[in-house]
């Protein structure tokens, strides 16, 4: 199980998220050159620890636990890992 970055981080990349985080898996981060081009922030899956760190520092609730990701969002399971392939 993982953390997933869903919907509501499209445009916003706030990037707390990735300051919380405490193994360094979401990216980009913003001394990536990714970062300007990336329409939103994506999770490694490979590489969360599932500690939920980055969940309360989202300002637009964008990260949710896999398991209660909202159906809607769900192909956002895949774009995160995708980005990392």
């Amino acid at each position: 199980m993982t953390y997933v970055i869903a919907e509501p981080c499209i445009d916003e990349k706030d990037a707390a998220c990735v300051d919380a985080c405490p193994v360094d898996c979401i990216h980009p981060t913003k001394d990536e050159p990714e970062f300007e081009e990336a329409t939103m922030l994506y999770i490694d899956p490979d590489e969360c620890i599932d500690c939920g760190a980055c969940v309360d520092p989202c300002p637009v609730d964008a990260i949710f636990d896999e398991a209660d990701l909202p159906a809607e969002w769900e192909k956002f399971t895949a774009t995160n890992a995708e980005y990392f392939a």
